[in-house]
């Protein structure tokens, strides 16, 4: 990509003419206008489904063959990217490994701005080195649609055999990936700040993408979490409550069915379903490569 971008033609540093007055408006007003703006997103986002439906059949068939989905951007790109892939272990209790982030400026930047580490390709190209092998799917994020960390990225992923999927905001960009989605959110409330709109429709697509390949890879029974990690109170309780409603049993025996299966919703189902011990649970789900439903048909 050539160095000489001119940034003051990028969409995501458009001029929005609705809040040229943005300084002088009451506070109502700023909140109905940042509303209406953020109405926005939601649609450019439904103008995308097609690309982002073929996205997640890419990372569902990266998945089933032993492959990890990695997210990598800089900024607010990079660090909705880094919370895509921390949430998944509590909530679809996926080992840490197999939803990664790469984040510009490593794990410092995710909590304080490093603003010049978008531009470090060498970082990136070292970070894909060390994370991403053939077969696993790279996602990178980049609002502007010319982060040079993102392009190094995908670049060096596809060198090594993985699949990527680009997530922008700029439908013209030159960063190349296998699928690309771009939403088209218009101009910020506040020129260039894409933790804005643009942050909005892009955490709206990393939501489907996650949720739509762990759906498919058998996570949930219906829009259950059934794979939940009880890893907290709230976690714990959300465990026996489905183990109830999926069985009908008593609290205790929820209890007794969540411990005996070492924690895993699915597994506790199974065993009160089909009359089996935890181990044989376990065998059943295997075989039916970890869908709950299936494993419950007789």
């Amino acid at each position: 990509m050539s160095p000489a971008v001119r940034y003051e033609r990028l969409p995501t540093e458009a001029r929005n003419p609705r809040s040229r007055s943005l300084d002088r408006l009451s506070p109502g007003a700023l909140v109905r206008l940042m509303s209406a703006e953020d109405a926005r997103a939601v649609v450019a986002v439904r103008r995308q489904h097609a690309a982002i439906a073929r996205a997640t059949a890419l990372i569902v068939r990266a998945l089933r063959r032993g492959g990890r989905l990695i997210f990598a951007g800089a900024g607010t790109s990079g660090r909705l990217g880094v919370l895509e892939a921390a949430e998944c272990p509590p909530t679809f209790h996926t080992p840490p490994s197999l939803v990664q982030a790469i984040m510009a400026g490593g794990r410092g930047a995710v909590f304080r701005s490093r603003e010049g580490a978008e531009d470090r390709r060498a970082d990136a190209r070292r970070a894909v080195a060390r994370r991403v092998r053939p077969g696993d799917v790279l996602v990178g994020i980049a609002a502007s649609g010319v982060t040079p960390f993102v392009d190094e990225a995908l670049r060096a992923a596809k060198r090594r055999g993985a699949s990527t999927v680009l997530v922008t905001c700029h439908p013209k960009t030159p960063l190349r990936a296998d699928v690309r989605i771009a939403p088209v959110v218009g101009p910020e409330v506040l020129s260039g700040s894409t933790r804005l709109k643009a942050g909005t429709a892009t955490k709206l697509v990393l939501n489907m993408l996650t949720l739509g390949a762990m759906v498919r890879l058998g996570k949930t029974y219906g829009h259950l979490m059934v794979d939940v990690r009880p890893t907290s109170r709230k976690l714990h309780a959300r465990a026996l409550r489905l183990i109830q409603e999926l069985t009908a049993c008593s609290p205790p025996a929820a209890q007794r069915l969540l411990a005996q299966s070492g924690g895993r919703v699915k597994v506790a189902v199974a065993m009160h379903r089909l009359g089996v011990s935890a181990p044989a649970a376990r065998r059943r789900l295997a075989r039916a490569g970890g869908v709950l439903r299936r494993a419950l048909a007789r």
